[in-house]
């Protein structure tokens, strides 16, 4: 299908498929449809979308994420709920909505009866707005008069999101609050509207210190989206309908809101690949030779040269750096070490595919070699051939569709936040290194005889112990990044951790593995709990990076071991099937569970602890600390 970002052919498009058995029918094709529609087009979108019940949905696709959002706010958000609509489903989630009262955010914040917490949300959206501070203000005011009332406000909203955080679920995603001209200029001395920025601007970097201070609150910054999204609002709109926000700020707002939910959903992305040619160098290195591309000194050369940090910038957090570029491999890796203008060199990839195959099949090369899915990969390329060939061959990846002008590069890359995180962790910044030691141990893979040969080689120390403070953040992280190996696929967020961690009941174990060729950190995590004579394991998810290793055997009999140590009688388990975990379907059967319960699709397993589990003789257990 070819991607329309025009608005016409937008709505066309939705038009023929409401009249082609309807959109619920065709929901998936949804998703691709909107993936190049700007705001705008896609609230319009949500119009249409917003008409359609989930639950006639989820019947005809059971395998399409729901995210569950609960709005509240201090003026009229009418535009809002056509826009989250079209911007989750452009992401293919399906919004499940509650909207509260006008102007009744403090009243649902405080009351733990009310809708809003039985909404049992993922995300809870507070949109405030400059109205809801200022309208206690006395006639006439001064700049002590709002600093009065942005101290009582940043309190009272620092009370309800711990109150929240205390009884509700998901997280709660404030923002900050634009400060119109229709109110610094009511002051006419410059002194006191200077006085009442500073005041504001506090007032602003309280709300956002409340990401800090809360693990489960985000606070979306909206003043970035001013700059691209116009006027606040329609000065009569909002008078008469107190619409403070306009709807194309809400679009936007809206925007974020959807790269937040799949961040919620772990539909975060890995892998950024890039071409080469006129994507991150301009000119053809084949046509015009090292001496004929540029990515400094020229003013397009500049232009790729600031790609080029950005690409560099991005790969310094985390995510995982490679090419696919047609060219000839040799010049490419001497450019790539060699050339004076290069930001990028050789060592920040992860892989370079140099080649004249198509490109869809060096993407799956790649992924293969990573051993990732493509649905965690990003491709960047300025050919309109390329990204249309991998949309359609490969429609899990996400394009970026560059152009001929260089200097959009930047903002069409970070346009949709693919590689956003809750906050990095130390394993995030060493993961390129990490993956570029799999050569090393893909080299011994190759000289050995066999598999076992090379297990025996590799010198495998599995950790299993319980998760340590500065680990929390990355074993959380690990619930929403890790597909493949998650057998009940439950996110978990930090505060979701420690609070597992804060019950006794509970056991919360993280995974930590070396190799001959270097530690590799936390890599997975065991979650159970006990009930009566019994161990419940919740979950076990273990990174891509380092399966078929013994490593998940060497958990499981750990894990069985504990539970025998504790005089308990059997450990249950359970596997719940997604559309990225079905290489682990049978995970249980091979360490000795049997089949006890549950459905063919989601069938439960135990283990009595009457046989004896063993650790694989390759791996060595760390002792406990």
């Amino acid at each position: 299908m070819t991607i329309a970002t025009n608005e016409a052919t937008v709505q066309e498009r939705l038009r023929a498929l409401a009249a082609d058995g309807g959109l619920a029918v065709h929901y998936p094709a949804v998703a691709p449809l909107l993936s190049g529609a700007g705001p705008e087009d896609v609230a319009r979108a949500g119009r249409q979308l917003s008409r359609l019940k989930p639950a006639e949905v989820l019947e005809l696709h059971p395998g399409t994420d729901t995210v569950a959002v609960a709005v509240t706010g201090s003026s009229t958000l009418g535009g809002l709920l056509p826009a989250l609509t079209g911007e989750l489903a452009r992401h293919s989630l399906l919004l499940d909505p509650w909207v509260g009262d006008f102007d009744g955010w403090i009243a649902e914040l405080q009351d733990t009866t009310s809708e809003l917490y039985q909404a049992k949300a993922d995300l809870t959206l507070c949109v405030l707005d400059a109205a809801a501070v200022l309208r206690s203000l006395p006639n006439p005011w001064q700049a002590a008069d709002a600093a009065t009332a942005t101290a009582a406000t940043l309190a009272q909203v620092d009370r309800l999101a711990a109150h929240y955080l205390e009884h509700g679920t998901g997280t709660l995603v404030l923002n900050t609050v634009p400060l119109l001209r229709t109110w610094t200029h009511q002051l006419v001395d410059l002194a006191s509207r200077a006085e009442l920025g500073v005041i504001w601007r506090e007032f602003n970097t309280g709300l956002l210190k409340l990401a800090a201070k809360y693990e489960r609150v985000v606070v979306l910054d909206l003043e970035p989206l001013l700059a691209e999204a116009g006027p606040v609002n329609d000065p009569r709109l909002a008078v008469y309908a107190k619409a403070e926000y306009s709807d194309e700020l809400l679009g936007r707002y809206a925007r974020e809101v959807g790269h937040l939910a799949r961040t919620v959903k772990g539909r975060t992305k890995k892998v950024l690949v890039v071409d080469l040619d006129n994507t991150l160098w301009d000119g053809i290195l084949g046509d015009d030779g090292a001496d004929g591309i540029a990515a400094a000194v020229t003013f397009r050369g500049e232009a790729f040269g600031k790609f080029q940090q950005l690409v560099k910038q991005i790969g310094s957090q985390g995510v995982l750096l490679a090419v696919s570029s047609k060219n000839d491999q040799e010049p490419v890796l001497d450019v790539l070490g060699n050339h004076p203008d290069m930001v990028l060199r050789t060592g920040d990839f992860v892989r370079i595919n140099a080649n004249w195959q198509p490109k869809d099949a060096n993407l799956q090369d790649i992924a293969q070699r990573l051993n990732l899915g493509v649905d965690s990969f990003v491709f960047a390329d300025d050919s309109s051939f390329e990204t249309g060939l991998v949309a359609s061959s490969l429609p899990q990846v996400a394009v970026v569709r560059l152009d001929e002008e260089p200097a959009l590069h930047v903002a069409k890359l970070l346009a949709d936040n693919w590689f956003d995180v809750r906050a990095l962790t130390a394993e995030d910044r060493a993961r390129a290194g990490l993956y570029r030691s799999e050569e090393a141990r893909q080299t011994l893979l190759e000289s050995t005889g066999s598999m076992a040969e090379y297990l025996a080689q590799l010198d495998v120390t599995v950790d299993l112990s319980p998760v340590r403070e500065h680990e929390i953040a990355r074993l959380a992280q690990l619930t929403l990044r890790t597909n493949q190996f998650n057998l009940t696929t439950e996110r978990l967020q930090v505060a979701d951790v420690r609070e597992r961690l804060a019950d006794d009941a509970q056991l919360v174990l993280a995974v930590r593995t070396a190799d001959r060729f270097g530690d590799q950190g936390l890599v997975g995590g065991v979650f159970a709990h006990t009930e009566g004579d019994t161990l419940r394991i919740d979950n076990v998810i273990l990174s891509c990076r380092v399966f078929s290793r013994g490593i998940e055997q060497t958990a499981i009999a750990t894990v069985l071991a504990e539970a025998a140590g504790r005089g308990l009688r059997r450990v249950t388990a359970s596997y719940r099937p997604t559309k990225k975990n079905h290489k682990v379907r049978e995970f249980y059967p091979s360490v000795g569970f049997v089949r006890d319960g549950g459905s063919d699709d989601e069938p439960d397993f135990s283990h009595d602890l009457a046989e004896r589990l063993e650790v694989p003789g390759h791996v060595r257990v760390a002792a406990r600390s």
